[in-house]
């Protein structure tokens, strides 16, 4: 790692055995730095940056990056946001290039600015239209209900036709700076060599800017039942709050999150869909911020099977609270995420990305060797005390989305 003078670090992992390099410019906010009228900002920007600079045009963007068979890739989450690319190590000055213009010095022009609404307003109707999408979302919305946390990360109709360029640049002036950003790359590279480019291109930025600090996200309990009669499906979400990122015990909530429903292998895969056959599609998932988490359900499945599913996934979750997992059980789940970590990471983008992350989150880089050592020191007791603390009736929230005649849940419905 270099530190640049104005604080930008500059992360490299070295693979000498590959001949592609992976860089990436990461920006530690993402939805959550937004106020309520900017909601969905930071995602708008992040397609303005392909619209052009004053050195190139969108097409010219695009027609550089394929000339060199390079690939631009993008993404808004809510503590992140990332650019990167991966090229041939011999095209790493020009791919840098490309990158750092897109990123410094977006025109924002109005007219793109008016195209663009389009564009993103289809990709929230494209949202909307996705049940799996739209329930999650919606869950979303009411457990961090109030907080940055909870609101779209596409933002509303309404924020979207409303984004003016001013508003744009100066939320990207604000933001886009040294405070927040953090550039990393992987594979065929020399550490001084691309820390020499990053400083290049970087070294003029005023040190500073803002930063998305802001409350602690306060879990809430909803129950929410949501009629969309055009649905062959009843989808539902249920959620529980969980710890945070950097929490001593995260690699238990991680082994409980890939035994209750993150596998094929999984309680709720196995119990539900292949033993009961209620359910195409029933899996968890583990979402946790810097300062909070939650770890989710869903499932889809038809009205009359919906009580079933609910009940199945209720008990799964009292046996997690109650039974220490067996010995071949927990086992499993460490071999699982074991196996999982290690092919996630065989390519240079990979590697780049979780050198991105693991800085982010925890302010220091683990090695695979640490991350493993993490994961065998899990006990069965651990996972229990997981559970037991996070997983309670009054902490549980749950929404469903489709036809809904004849159903009614309520809070008993949760008991834990």
């Amino acid at each position: 790692m270099t530190v640049l003078p104005n604080g930008i670090r500059v992360i490299t992992e070295a693979m000498p055995a590959v001949r592609s390099v992976a860089f990436g410019f990461w920006l530690g906010t993402g939805s959550r730095a937004e106020k309520p009228r900017e909601s969905g900002i930071s995602h708008f920007i992040e397609h303005m940056l392909f619209k052009g600079t004053p050195r190139r045009s969108a097409e010219a963007i695009a027609r550089e990056m394929d000339s060199i068979g390079g690939h631009l890739d993008a993404f808004t989450g809510r503590e992140l946001v990332g650019y990167n690319t991966k090229v041939l190590d011999e095209h790493l000055p020009l791919a840098f290039d490309i990158l750092a213009d897109m990123l410094l010095n977006p025109l924002f022009e109005a007219d793109d600015v008016e195209k663009e609404k389009g564009v993103i307003l289809e990709e929230l109707k494209m949202d909307t239209d996705n049940p799996e999408s739209f329930i999650h979302e919606l869950f979303v919305s009411r457990f961090w209900h109030g907080h940055p946390i909870g609101r779209p990360i596409i933002g509303t109709k309404k924020n979207i036709a409303g984004f003016t360029r001013d508003e744009l640049r100066d939320f990207h002036r604000r933001f886009y700076t040294p405070r927040n950003l953090i550039i990393t790359a992987a594979g065929s590279l020399d550490h001084g060599e691309f820390a020499a480019l990053a400083e290049k291109y970087f070294s003029t930025l005023p040190a500073g800017g803002d930063r998305p600090d802001g409350p602690r996200p306060e879990p809430k309990a909803p129950i929410l039942l949501k009629q969309r009669r055009s649905l062959e499906q009843v989808h539902f979400c249920l959620g529980a709050p969980m710890l945070e990122a950097a929490h001593p015990l995260r690699y238990a909530a991680y082994t409980l999150n890939v035994v209750l429903g993150a596998g094929m292998s999984s309680r709720l895969f196995q119990n539900i869909r292949e033993r009961q056959g209620l359910a195409y599609s029933i899996f968890s998932e583990l979402n946790l911020y810097r300062d909070a988490g939650m770890l989710a359900v869903y499932a889809g499945a038809s009205a009359a099977n919906v009580r079933a599913v609910l009940d199945g996934v209720m008990t799964e979750i009292r046996r997690l609270k109650t039974e220490p997992l067996a010995p071949d059980e927990l086992r499993l789940a460490k071999d699982n995420m074991k196996g999982s970590l290690v092919l996630s990471l065989e390519s240079t983008s990979s590697r780049m990305g979780n050198l991105a992350r693991q800085w982010l989150t925890y302010g220091r880089f683990y090695s695979i060797n640490e991350v493993i050592a993490g994961i065998e020191a899990v006990t069965a007791d651990q996972v229990l005390e997981t559970a037991a603390s996070h997983f309670n009736t009054e902490s549980i929230g749950m929404a469903l989305l489709g036809r809904l005649d004849g159903l009614d849940f309520g809070r008993n419905d949760l008991e834990c």
